[in-house]
C-alpha cells in the first residue's frame, strides 16, 4: 500500500517511529512533513496536502498526527472526499474503514504512546470497506454534503 504521513511537532516523534514501522511492513510511504521538529509549526500545513493526496487517489491510506489528534482531524475532514476519524482504540481503528470508508486515520501524539499508534495503524491499513448497502447509502449521503454549500 502506498500511505501518506503528517505531524506537527506534537505528532513529530510519533510520525518518525510509524514511518520506520510503514517501511519494516513493506508500505511505501509518502511523508508530508514536517521534517524537523519545530515548535511553531501548523498542522494545517502539512495534513491539508496529505488530504488532498488521499482526496486525489495518491495514495490508499493516510494517516494524520498532532498532538491531540483533534486539529488534525478536523483540518483533514474540510478536503472533499476525505473521511478522517480521531482514533484511541482498535474497534473503531476497523470499524471506521469496514462502514465508513475511513481513509485517513488521526492520531494524538501525545495521547498514544508509539506501540498503540503502531497497533491501530495495523488495524486500520487491514480493514476493507464492507460494501454493504446500506453503508454505501451513508457513505453518499455524508458526501453529498460536501457538494451543498
Amino acid at each position: 500500500m502506498v500511505i501518506g504521513i503528517a505531524a506537527d511537532h506534537g505528532g513529530f516523534e510519533s510520525k518518525q517511529y510509524l514511518i520506520g514501522m510503514l517501511h519494516a511492513a513493506h508500505h511505501k510511504v509518502v511523508d508530508f512533513g514536517d521534517n524537523q521538529l519545530q515548535p511553531d509549526d501548523d498542522y494545517p500545513d502539512f495534513v491539508v496536502p496529505l488530504a488532498r493526496g488521499v482526496a486525489r487517489g495518491e495514495m490508499d491510506r493516510g494517516i494524520a498526527i498532532c498532538g491531540s489528534g483533534v486539529g488534525a482531524c478536523i483540518a483533514a475532514n474540510k478536503v472533499a472526499g476525505v473521511r478522517a476519524c480521531l482514533i484511541h482504540e482498535s474497534f473503531s481503528a476497523h470499524q471506521g474503514v469496514e462502514d465508513d470508508n475511513m481513509n485517513v486515520i488521526c492520531l494524538g501524539g501525545r495521547v498514544v504512546t508509539n506501540t498503540v499508534a503502531w497497533e491501530l495503524v495495523q488495524v486500520f491499513l487491514q480493514a476493507r470497506f464492507s460494501g454493504a448497502e446500506r453503508h454505501c447509502r451513508r457513505v453518499a449521503e455524508v458526501a453529498k454534503l460536501e457538494r451543498t454549500p
